[in-house]
Order: C-alpha cells, then sequence, then structure tokens
C-alpha cells in the first residue's frame, strides 16, 4: 500500500532559469494543434512545446501518438536538463503562481496533489475522460518521468492559505513572462519551512478539491502511480502537478455552439419548432445573455434571446444552462443527442467573442449558434459534490495556465 500523503505537498520542481523563463514557457499543449505548434516554436528551439507537442519536431504526418513521438518529448526534456535550461530545486517547495489578463489576476498555490485523494474523490471531477486522451497523457507522463502539465484545481477561500501568499508576493518573484495572448504568468518559490507547514495543514483541513481543468492529466496520473506502485513503493508518483486557486477568483467564461444545419427546417420552421420550448424574443445587435436560464441564438442575420417556458429541474446537471439547450433544443429540434461524436456540431470559446458566432453563420459554415451565459463555479461544484458530470465544453476557463513554469519529477523521493 502506498505511503498516505498529504492532499497538497511541496515538491522540488523542475523549471527554467530566470534567463531562460520566456523562451521556455508555453502554452498547455491541449489549447493548440500540432500545425499552431510547429509555426510558433519555430524559431524557438527552447519553448516547451518540444517537449509537450513533440511531434512538431518529427515529419509532418508523424502520427501524434507513435512511440517516436513520446521518445522525442524525453529526449527533449533530458537535453534542457542537461544544457542547464530547467534546474531541479534541491529541496521540496510550494510555489506561487499568479495569472494575469487585463484587470484579472487570479493567484494560487503549485503542489503535488494526492492521487489517493483524487482516487477517493476528495479531489472532484466534472467530466468524462476519454481513453485515448489518457492513454496519450499516461504515455507522456511515463517516458518523461516527469508531469509537464499541471491540473487546475479549485479550493474554497482559506484565509491561512491567502495570508502565506500575500507574504510571498511581497517578495521577489522568480520570474515573470509575458506570453503572446498578454496573459502574464508569475511564479514565486515557497521554501520557508513555516510557510509549508501552514499550506499543507489548511489543504489537509479541507474536505475537497475540485477539477477545474485536466481531468485527463489527473486520471493519467493515477494510471501511472498504479502501474509503478511497488516499484518505487510510491513516492514521487503518488502525487501529480496541479495548481489550487481559491474559487472566488477564478473566473468561467462562456463555451458557445454552432450547428451546421437545421435538421431539415426552414428557418421560420425552425424558429417554430423552438417556441414549443423556449420563448423567442429578436433582439437588435448582438444580444449577449444576461442572466442563467437565458440563451442567445443566432439564426439567418437576426439575434433572439430564448427563454425556457417551463422552470428549470432542481437536478444540479439538468438545471445547467448547456442542459437546457441540449434537452429542450439540440436533442428534441435538431436531432442531435451527442456532443462528443456528432459532427455536425462544434464548440466556441467565449474569449472569442459573439462576433465569431456572427462570423461562422454569416460564411455559411454554420446555420446557426447558440451563445451561452457561463456556467457558474456554484454549479461546478454542485454537479461535482453530487457525483454527476458535466454535459461537454460546459465550462471554459480563462485565463489558461502556462506548461513549463515548473514540473513535476516521478523521481525525486
Amino acid at each position: 500500500m502506498p505511503v498516505p500523503v498529504p492532499l497538497l505537498r511541496p515538491f522540488p520542481g523542475l523549471r527554467p532559469t530566470p534567463d531562460h523563463a520566456a523562451q521556455v514557457v508555453a502554452p498547455p499543449y491541449d489549447v493548440v494543434s500540432s500545425d499552431e505548434a510547429r509555426v510558433m516554436a519555430a524559431d524557438r528551439p527552447l519553448s516547451f512545446l518540444h517537449v509537450s507537442k513533440p511531434e512538431i519536431d518529427l515529419p509532418e504526418g508523424t502520427d501524434p501518438h507513435a512511440p517516436e513521438v513520446y521518445a522525442r518529448g524525453a529526449e527533449t526534456l533530458r537535453a534542457m536538463i542537461r544544457d542547464g535550461v530547467l534546474v531541479q530545486d534541491t529541496q521540496p517547495c510550494f510555489y506561487v503562481y499568479r495569472l494575469s489578463m487585463g484587470a484579472h489576476f487570479q493567484t494560487g498555490i503549485v503542489g503535488g496533489a494526492s492521487v489517493a485523494a483524487y482516487d477517493a474523490n476528495r479531489i472532484r471531477k466534472h467530466e468524462f475522460t476519454r481513453p485515448d486522451k489518457e492513454d496519450d497523457r499516461v504515455r507522456q507522463t511515463d517516458s518523461c518521468n516527469a508531469q509537464t502539465g499541471p491540473v487546475l484545481l479549485a479550493h474554497r477561500d482559506h484565509p491561512a492559505v491567502a495570508a502565506v501568499i500575500a507574504r510571498v508576493i511581497k517578495g521577489r518573484p522568480a520570474y515573470t513572462v509575458a506570453a503572446a495572448d498578454k496573459v502574464i504568468h508569475t511564479l514565486w518559490v515557497m521554501d520557508d519551512p513555516e510557510m509549508q507547514e501552514t499550506v499543507t495543514k489548511a489543504f489537509d483541513d479541507m474536505p475537497a478539491l475540485y477539477i477545474a481543468d485536466g481531468h485527463h492529466r489527473s486520471a493519467a496520473a493515477s494510471r501511472v502511480a498504479a502501474m509503478r506502485r511497488g516499484n518505487d513503493g510510491g513516492g514521487a508518483c503518488e502525487s501529480f502537478l496541479a495548481v489550487s486557486f481559491p474559487m472566488t477568483e477564478m473566473m468561467i467564461l462562456d463555451y458557445n455552439r454552432v450547428v451546421r444545419d437545421l435538421g431539415g427546417h426552414t428557418p421560420d420552421s425552425f424558429l417554430a419548432a423552438v417556441e414549443n420550448a423556449f420563448t423567442v424574443e429578436a433582439i437588435a445587435g448582438l444580444a449577449r445573455p444576461a442572466c442563467s436560464h437565458c440563451i442567445s441564438m443566432y439564426l439567418d442575420g437576426q439575434w433572439y434571446r430564448l427563454e425556457p417556458r417551463d422552470p428549470p429541474p432542481a437536478d444540479p446537471v439538468a438545471r445547467l444552462d448547456v442542459s437546457l439547450l441540449s434537452d429542450r433544443l439540440l436533442g428534441p429540434v435538431l436531432g442531435i443527442g451527442d456532443l462528443r461524436k456528432d459532427a455536425r456540431i462544434d464548440f466556441v470559446g467565449g474569449r472569442r467573442g459573439l462576433g465569431e458566432l456572427e462570423r461562422r453563420v454569416d460564411s455559411g459554415e454554420m446555420a446557426v449558434a447558440f451563445a451561452m451565459y457561463p456556467t457558474s463555479m456554484s454549479d461546478l461544484v454542485a454537479v461535482a459534490d453530487s457525483g454527476q458530470v458535466m454535459p461537454p465544453k460546459s465550462t471554459w476557463f480563462e485565463p489558461k495556465l502556462a506548461d513549463g513554469m515548473v514540473s513535476y519529477p516521478l523521481d525525486w523521493c
């Protein structure tokens, strides 16, 4: 049996030297395509994309899940360590990580999150995972012998954690990186034993943490721990790389839907069908939803406000706006039942704006668009606490964590 570890514990991070940080830090592996990563890293030989998307350094057309891809990523990581681009701290540390995007900022703790707590649902999920994506992260983690992409967690505000963060950020950061998307990433090292003990105890006192983003990374970490358990007695593999932010500081944007056709309807017959379940009101100009249970629709050059005729149910999943849209319109009117597999539907993150929805419909690529009110953090917690999962593409967290700020070696203890 693995030795119990704290809910969140310090670890000796593998991270870029201050002189190399701006060259290393890169977007997370799962928000850029291979083609986009190849362009972004073309003149950046130290970009962490060479570790997280190693297919960019192999011939175009290479299967990103081929064994040579994982081997190339591991080789690149070892080279960055050998060349002194990445250096491992000599003692376990927590790290304070601040994300700044315009007027918004959030500041959290980087640590090793307990696999046992994840397995016991104390680190709670709100999404299903896909086996192929889990397999990808298992191979990448096992090949690199490190977790290189952090899981985004949320915790309820805790005064002791907030007080330690406030003390740490008064000091000089290890580095600050301004990313191409104008998000600023800042990291401080917390190596003070007293502060570490305070943070460890505060997290151990919390009943639960919540996965905001990174369900496949956390599931893969659990599988890697199970694979290696017994070989090293658990040790470092019993935790996974995570950044936990107070949930009151986190920002969820809308995650919108676009559909390629009207399922055989004309615009007029489609509107009539929609009116069976929603009140429909034409709106001049852009129609961003003003509140929960209010959906905006763009059809044939016109915005409409939709509100459900029947009140939402009490169930935490069924009452979500994305569920109301699926259960009362996408399924019965358009015949879209499986959002994961139906090629007729696509999803647009809220940072792209409503103009992107108009563009995709006006171009003829899509027939109709739906703008959603953002899912709330309280909705996420209610779903996770109930042991249920949200429909696909229910939350879009911004800003995104970067890869390469700090990685978690799997052989440090």
